[in-house]
This record gives structure tokens, sequence and C-alpha cells, in this order.
């Protein structure tokens, strides 16, 4: 599958982060716990430099929970903070206030001596489209302030919101990068939704995230569908699929579309199971 999308207003966040980098104090940069090294894109590694950066791992409870125990050991093992957020059940939500004053002591003590006392804290928010930065937005300021979509995309610019009122955030459109090096990545960014369904071949993206769970655990498909992968090709398991489900079109051939986008549409739910698809070397 050939992977290739960076629309124009990309290239514009990317430049509005350089701007606005000096304005704030500290990065919030929210990726996917189902894929943590796919969904860090490497420009805004490379533009934060040694800014304070806290990584949120949201979207936790789709992910598999000693997974997400392993990559946050991983990284507080790269010198980095992170924590693991499921916003829709508000858990851990509450910690990146805690943690935020304690990355930006150094700074607001920086500021007192400059005789700036009591300025609110700025954050930024960074992350790749559909890792939910405006759920968690929405979960930080308790409210249904922030426009929210299940597509990649729907924040289109940047806007301040108070978090309190001592906290100020920066929230800024998904981004991705030019192209994807690594085919794996981009295939983990078009399995968990990062990247327009309408850009993607559907059937071959559901064969080849049968095969990847299949590699994970055999138990996530024949468990959640009733039928038996050993010594079955992707397609074929499709097509089983789509019988069981009653994907039949006329003729009595199986709709494989229908029966990709069921697989799609309950991996991306955690229907299928809670399933991390990377861990680290």
């Amino acid at each position: 599958m050939n992977i290739n999308w960076y629309p124009g207003h990309m290239k514009k966040t990317k430049e509005s982060i350089k701007k606005n980098l000096s304005l704030v104090d500290i990065v919030y940069e929210v990726i996917d716990a189902r894929i943590p090294f796919s969904s860090q894109n490497p420009d805004i590694d490379r533009i934060l430099g040694e800014k304070p950066r806290l990584i949120i791992m949201n979207k936790s409870d789709l992910a598999d929970i000693k997974g997400n125990e392993i990559w946050q050991n991983y990284f507080k093992e790269q010198g980095i903070s992170s924590i693991i957020v499921d916003c829709i059940s508000n858990k851990g939500v509450e910690d990146i206030i805690d943690r935020t004053y304690k990355l930006t002591e150094e700074r607001r003590m920086n500021l007192a001596k400059k005789g700036i006392r009591h300025r609110p804290i700025r954050a930024m928010i960074v992350g790749v489209p559909n890792v939910g930065k405006s759920t968690l937005i929405n979960s930080l300021t308790k409210r249904k302030g922030t426009k929210v979509g299940n597509k990649p995309g729907v924040t289109r610019a940047n806007q301040w919101i108070r978090i309190k009122r001592n906290l100020e955030l920066l929230d800024t459109p998904g981004i991705l990068w030019p192209k994807f090096e690594d085919q794996e990545v981009g295939l983990n960014l078009a399995f968990t939704g990062a990247i327009k369904d309408e850009l993607l071949d559907i059937e071959n993206l559901a064969i080849k995230l049968v095969e990847r769970l299949n590699t994970i655990s055999k138990n996530y498909i024949q468990e959640r569908y009733k039928v038996l992968v050993e010594n079955k090709l992707p397609y074929d398991i499709i097509l089983e699929i789509g019988e069981k489900r009653g994907c039949i079109v006329r003729g009595g051939e199986i709709d494989f579309v229908k029966a990709s986008y069921i697989i799609l549409d309950e991996f991306r739910k955690g229907i299928i199971g809670r399933i991390t698809l990377e861990m680290p070397d």
C-alpha cells in the first residue's frame, strides 16, 4: 500500500507551531497508546528541541494494559515524562495538571525572579490527527467547547483555551509529515484512523490489519468473529467474516468492502479487544 498524505493545512500548522513555540512554557504531545511510536511525529521532535514536554498516552482504554505499562516505562528510560490517559472515563486527566506544575517549576521560578508572578502557565497541545486532542481538551475544561469528531482533521486552526485560572492551552490542528519512510508506520496510522479512509484502499488495509492481528494473537479474530484462522489467508478470513455478518450482494457474492469496514470499525472502537500494535524494541 502506498500511503502518502500531506494536505496544505498541515504545512501551515508546522510553521505555526514553530512560530508560537516561544509563547508557551510546555508542550503536550498527545499520542495513541495503541501505536506510541507511529503516532509520534518526527518533525515535532525536531521542532520542540529542549522545550519541556509531556507525552499524553491517550486512548489507553483501547490499548493492551500491559502494553501501556511497557511504553510508559520506555518513555521513563528515555527521560521523557508521560501519562496514561483515557479521556472517555477521564482517567489520568487530573494528573496532567499536577505534572504540568512540576515540569514548569523552573520556568515559573525564572519568571518570578523577573517580577512576573501571576501569568498563567501556557501549554501547547500537538499530535497527529485523530489521537483525541479535542476530547482531551473537553475533559480538561470539563465542558464541550471544542469540536470533536471521529474523523481526522476536525480542528483546522490554532485556538487558545482557558483550562483553569492559571493554565491556558494553545490547541493546534493534527499534523502528519510529508512521507512515511517506514510503511509499518503508515499502516499503523491508517489502522487507527489517523488518515482519512477516503484516501486508502480499504480492502487491502483490512487484509493487512487481519494479518497483523493474527501475528499478535490468533485469538482476537477467532473469538470476535467465531472463525478459525489457522492456515488461512487474511483474504479468505475476511470473506468468511463477511458471510457470517450477512455482507451479501446480489448473486450471493460477499461484499468484501462492507466486511472490511466492519473489521476496521470494530478494531478502532476496541470491540475486537484491547490491542497494542507495536512495542518498544
